[in-house]
């Protein structure tokens, strides 16, 4: 079990994607209709999802900015919603305070920051606050991130960024009890980044906090299997066994069913072998 301050779930978790955009990169588009996006939410929760994570904004590589009325707009009637009938716990993918505050009062209970509350304002926010929130690393920004992308190590330098970022919060005055961190699959890194990592997780766990590992039909996993994003899930749920066989405990992932199932085998092959 994964104690989170004001949230439990068990580990290894499972937390499904739902993107409330036009232009995201496997699903954009499909659940702008808060109708659709409540059906799909529900799926997700008998699924087995620990954790629904939507998102107003998206963060593909090339992605331009959203404004944060539109960005609350597509989200908070999404967020009411869902709550109102699943008690999964639901994450707000963001990186705007304001849109972090009013998520929460709305019904959110942890944060999903791609920046690592770098964002003007998003730290004091989380702090105030006080509920879970992941760290994701990235470098640069989603518009100009895939831009020959360069580290002198990529394992030690995300594993340093993470380090800093959570010393950053806890000095912020957010209990490091509240704090999980992401690597950042496709965010600033080839596709030989991102096998590197995910081949040495277990070197990203810093401080012994929570890893959340998000690979769900990326493009690494095309460039593997020469899939269309549409004929991934193999290859995706490939990858969340390996992630949580290296030591990830959340898994971001478009096809939770699959995704639960799979993760079911290698919890129960982990503990055979305590």
């Amino acid at each position: 079990m994964l104690n989170l301050g004001p949230i439990q779930i068990p580990a290894p978790a499972v937390m499904g994607i739902l993107n409330i955009t036009p232009d995201s990169f496997s699903d954009g588009g499909q659940f702008d209709n808060p109708n659709i996006a409540l059906r799909q939410a529900a799926t997700m929760a008998e699924g087995g999802a620990a954790i629904i994570d939507i998102g107003g904004e998206s963060t593909r590589p090339g992605a331009g900015s959203v404004g944060i009325q539109q960005e609350l707009d597509r989200v908070i009637p999404v967020i009411e919603a869902v709550r109102s009938v699943t008690d999964v716990p639901i994450s707000i993918d963001t990186s705007k305070a304001d849109v972090m505050r009013e998520a929460v009062a709305a019904g959110a209970s942890l944060i999903n920051d791609v920046y690592a509350l770098r964002g003007e304002g998003a730290l004091q926010a989380a702090a105030e606050l006080q509920v879970p929130v992941c760290l994701m690393h990235m470098r640069g920004e989603p518009r100009t991130m895939q831009e020959n992308p360069e580290y002198d190590d990529v394992v030690l330098d995300v594993a340093d960024f993470l380090e800093k970022r959570l010393a950053a919060c806890i000095a912020a005055g957010l209990g490091e009890e509240l704090l999980i961190v992401d690597p950042g699959f496709g965010f600033g890194k080839t596709h030989r980044h991102n096998v590197e990592l995910l081949a040495n997780l277990r070197q990203l766990r810093v401080r012994n906090r929570p890893m959340l590992v998000g690979v769900s039909r990326k493009s690494t996993l095309g460039e593997l299997t020469r899939r269309e994003v549409h004929e991934r899930i193999p290859a995706s749920v490939a990858a969340a066994v390996v992630a949580v066989m290296q030591g990830a405990d959340i898994v971001r992932a478009h096809d939770v069913a699959a995704t639960v199932d799979a993760l079911k085998v290698v919890q129960a092959v982990i503990e055979a072998g305590a």
